[in-house]
């Protein structure tokens, strides 16, 4: 997704170039001679961008839904179907990290992306079979009847195709973008005007995607079929794959340049190797820094932070430095000033990063919990028959979040840089921190909706039950649209701005795993969010539970009530980091 304008077309630009290089050995090495290379550009763009929207619409229009088809397919209750979809949810989102390390260090972003399309595929067809073959879920069950669970082998069967499925996003999600990007030459005008446009691309067929996936596919799986709700994104999928193997001889494939953590590790190897050494008393004198003649990687200044990993560049011999003072005898015993910049450099970051974790236990509940509401609660638009599919309420958020970046960009942005002075009119921070505050006052009318859904079902009439047992309050469900408009909202302040932070933030030839971290705060949020669904249900289990298997006879609101809690400590905590936070290049 993209927000920030030209500013962050010029950070794509270099983000692109850097990936063109051989690695850099310490951050400042040379250019390497590369071969030359034919790039297709646009002739390529009708399998990548097919590829990319059959794949979006394969795995989204059968993630989406999943909530629902694990309590009304499987007849697992709420409570383990949230925790099970949390879990499920962040493996998917932290699978990237090392999908991103395996790309850049050994397989290299085509082969990567081949066999995660194929994991995928694989996945989406045991999953559709779980729909389809009587067999492999259990027996169907009426209204008020006691369902029977599913067995060993039908969950063994399912848990399978999860495992595909988590495969295939290792893959797809760290590569896509980047081996999009790699097929337009970065070093002319027209390669970059195409890099643009591909990511503008990209965003479009994302949010269209997930549009068709919220709408379409869901009410087909809810309403008519699963086997066919089920089988038609695995048909998409089957297309995406054929899309994608169709163009390889057109396809510029970037050869794997290794990790670019080595250098990470070196620093606190040696750090920890000379922790005995004193602290330097003269940095600029007594630290090994060579030249630096890299174009790609920024030249960092010595920084009084973290001073113990200065004891990484200390020359404590003549012997640690190779004839000509250029480059150390053993990069493991020590590293140039600049390596140890770099390493502060995403120390700095951990603990505005770390805020992020928090910040998605909020924006997680809009397919779980907000699903299960919705359920419970009247979805007939007017007086007709036609009720909206519960899955299908994640749209308002995704609508929100679309609305919002055009508006910001081409509407306020301009206004707000003459307010501010600022380029970027709220600074990458500020953006963050409204992110997280919106994030917490969706939490707070949430509590208050559903209070008023569950006082509505005891006082009024209600209209029928669930599959689950569940009593159907006569409150409408579009009462809930604030809610997530408002998380749509918070999306497009704080996850956009997190991409663009961690792109300027971190060291250059580290970026091919700047987009990975946010997939990492999503995955430790859902993994965080399941341990407070499991924390809150064993707690109040005794008694009233909160996360009632029917709503009605739940506090659900004081569960959201508890999210928003959590979110006041995370902005006080934003609040404290952003204040610490020294940003790259500068000494303040």
């Amino acid at each position: 997704m993209r927000g920030g304008g030209g500013r962050e077309d010029e950070e794509v630009s270099r983000k692109l170039k850097s990936m063109e290089v051989d690695k850099l050995g310490d951050g400042g090495g040379e250019e390497s001679p590369r071969p030359a290379v034919k790039y297709y550009g646009w002739k390529a763009m009708p399998f990548i961008i097919g590829n990319e929207t059959f794949e979006k619409l394969g795995t989204l229009g059968t993630s989406a839904n999943l909530l629902v088809y694990l309590t009304q397919v499987f007849h697992m209750r709420s409570v383990d179907a949230a925790t099970l979809l949390n879990g499920l949810n962040g493996t998917t989102s932290l699978a990237p990290i090392i999908g991103a390390f395996l790309s850049d260090a050994y397989l290299g972003r085509y082969l990567a992306l081949a066999i995660a399309s194929v994991a995928s595929l694989i996945g989406m067809f045991f999953l559709t079979l779980t729909a389809g073959a009587d067999s492999l879920h259990p027996p169907e069950c009426g209204v008020g009847e006691t369902c029977e669970k599913a067995t060993s082998y039908q969950f063994a069967v399912l848990f399978i195709a999860f495992a595909f499925l988590v495969l295939g996003s290792a893959g797809i999600r760290p590569c896509s973008m980047p081996f999009g990007a790699d097929q337009f030459d970065p070093n002319t005008e027209s390669g970059k005007r195409g890099i643009n446009s591909f990511f503008n691309w990209y965003y479009f067929t994302f949010t269209a995607a997930m549009m068709i996936s919220a709408t379409v596919i869901i009410y087909v799986q809810s309403n008519l079929s699963w086997p066919i709700g089920l089988g038609i994104p695995t048909g998409l999928m089957f297309l995406a794959c054929v899309l994608f193997f169709m163009g390889t001889k057109l396809y510029v494939r970037v050869t794997p340049e290794g990790s670019p953590f080595t250098s990470v590790v070196q620093v606190l190897s040696a750090a920890f190797k000379k922790r005995s050494l004193k602290q330097p008393k003269d940095p600029k004198q007594d630290l090994f820094s060579p030249p630096h003649t890299s174009a790609i990687v920024t030249k960092l200044a010595h920084t009084d932070q973290f001073r113990c990993l200065d004891k990484a560049a200390i020359v404590a011999s003549p012997e640690e430095v190779r004839s000509g003072g250029a480059a150390p005898a053993d990069p493991w015993r020590l590293c140039s000033v600049q390596q140890v910049e770099e390493v502060k450099c995403l120390i700095r970051i951990a603990p505005v990063w770390s805020t992020g974790i928090i910040y998605y236990v909020a924006v997680v509940q809009q397919s779980t919990y907000v699903v299960l509401s919705a359920l419970q609660s009247d979805r007939h638009l007017g007086r007709g028959s036609f009720e909206i599919p519960a899955a299908s309420f994640t749209v308002f958020a995704m609508l929100a979040q679309t609305l919002w970046i055009p508006l910001y960009d081409r509407i306020l942005l301009p206004r707000l840089r003459k307010i501010t002075g600022k380029d970027e009119g709220f600074t990458l921070l500020q953006r963050q921190g409204i992110g997280i505050a919106l994030s917490t006052v969706a939490m707070v009318i949430s509590a208050i909706v559903e209070d008023r859904r569950r006082a509505i079902a005891h006082s009024q009439p209600t209209l029928g039950k669930t599959m689950m047992g569940g009593d159907i309050s006569a409150m409408s469900s579009l009462w809930m649209v604030p809610q997530l408009m408002i998380l749509g909202l918070s999306e497009a302040f704080n996850l956009i701005s997190q991409i663009e932070f961690y792109y300027k933030e971190i060291p250059e030839h580290m970026r091919s795993v700047a987009g990975a971290l946010a997939f990492c705060n999503l995955a430790l949020g859902n993994y965080l969010s399941g341990f407070l669904v499991t924390i809150v249900h064993r707690t109040t289990g005794s008694g009233r539970n909160w996360l009632a298997q029917d709503l009605n006879k739940g506090r659900l609101d004081l569960f959201y009530w508890t999210i928003a809690g959590i979110g006041v400590f995370n902005l006080i905590y934003f609040l404290i980091c952003a204040r610490w936070y020294r940003f790259k290049g500068t000494s303040n």
